[in-house]
């Protein structure tokens, strides 16, 4: 029998020190959760203002503050119309549902029925014996809290935004004084670059993807006649941002709440099979090739973030954990400690987008400043 390898104490020690402050720092964050999370959101916003001036510089001969004023406009306008449609759009479709409450029995009957014969049950239960034992009027309460938390958690997303536009302008002379060093100052500017691209690229991939499968959802919804096709197709652009659970709500939820509009089961058929459809084709066909190499996450790491931010955070934190994770990959990968982390995160290996480009385009890699500083001379090794 070989003898253990021998680990030195350092390491382990190491080793221990970083798992009690990844656990601290997660129970930290899920304490501040109602802080951090507007916080969280006033950020990606932050950087989302930053694309879109840039995006207006670079197509327009406006001059920077314009461009600033239209993109802080644009940007501030979308996400409160959002926050209107959501409160509305879910207003009208409980006022829509309820008007047809006194026909939605029967049907949900007539499926369990069919359900019930289709595996041989002689007596199925009804509608009303499945759901006696729900609190339906306790659903409703707390969906009106989470639709005033909805607002309430907007104001203070604005709030947060207003007070980081407003220390904008003094991040230049921070990073100096943080950064005295112009080669560290550099690699930090590297890594702020590197974090704020590949949120961009997602936001830019998810938003034009989705807008294809929401233009493709709604002309199939109308077609169809489903109720409410508007209120369904801003949902279906919504969750689009949410990985993995998002793709399964658009095409799943409106086939169901079919069953229940239609007398027959074809148009319920036809809604699930054309939204799988489309999104079979733009998750496989286009997505790709829009993303390049600029979210090389793992799908592991994505479902893994998913699952971590949406316990910590809730619904926001389910929306920010693919930014989250490219923020973390492109962060760890700058020390030499934490590489290998970068490692497993990406997709294949290599948690530098430009490095896989090089190595895709046969081109000599680009020289990059050193990542991990070197001790300085006559300093003693650690």
């Amino acid at each position: 029998m070989k003898p253990p390898i021998a680990v030195p104490t350092s390491t382990v020690a190491r080793n221990a020190l970083v798992t009690l402050a990844v656990v601290a720092g997660g129970a930290a964050l899920y304490w501040l959760r109602d802080i951090l999370t507007p916080l969280a959101m006033a950020i990606f916003l932050l950087i989302m203002i930053d694309g879109v001036k840039r995006f207006i510089e670079d197509r327009t001969r406006l001059p920077r503050h314009w461009a600033g004023t239209a993109a802080l406009a644009v940007v501030v306008l979308a996400f409160l119309a959002s926050i209107a449609f959501i409160v509305n759009g879910a207003a009208g479709f409980f006022t829509d549902a309820s008007g047809v409450s006194s026909g939605i029995g029967p049907r949900i009957d007539a499926i369990i029925a069919d359900g019930g014969r289709l595996f041989g049950m002689a007596t199925p239960p009804t509608a009303h014996e499945l759901f006696a034992g729900l609190d339906i009027r306790g659903y409703l309460t707390t969906l009106a809290f989470q639709v005033q938390g909805v607002v309430s958690g907007a104001f203070f997303v604005m709030v947060y935004l207003a007070f980081l536009l407003a220390a904008q302008t003094g991040f230049r002379r921070k990073l100096v004084n943080l950064f005295p060093n112009r080669e560290a100052r550099q690699e930090a500017s590297e890594v702020f670059e590197r974090v704020r691209s590949g949120v961009e690229g997602y936001l830019w991939v998810q938003t034009v993807t989705g807008a294809i499968i929401c233009v493709a959802a709604w002309i199939l919804m109308r077609l169809v006649g489903l109720q409410n096709a508007e209120f369904w197709t801003f949902v279906i652009f919504v969750v689009g941002f949410i990985p993995v659970l998002g793709g399964a709500i658009a095409g799943l939820a409106p086939p169901l709440f079919a069953l229940v509009q239609f007398p027959t089961y074809w148009p319920a058929l036809i809604l699930l099979v054309g939204l799988q459809l489309i999104l079979f084709v733009v998750g496989n066909a286009i997505q790709p090739r829009m993303q390049g190499e600029n979210q090389n996450i793992d799908p592991v790491a994505v479902l893994l973030a998913l699952a971590l931010w949406g316990k910590m955070w809730g619904v926001v934190g389910m929306f920010l954990s693919t930014p989250l994770a490219v923020m973390a990959m492109a962060i760890l990968a700058e020390f030499k400690g934490s590489m290998w982390i970068a490692i497993l995160l990406s997709g294949n290996g290599r948690p530098f987008a430009d490095e896989v480009e090089e190595e895709r385009t046969h081109k000599p890699p680009a020289r990059r400043p050193a990542r991990v500083k070197q001790p300085r001379a006559g300093a003693a090794e650690p």
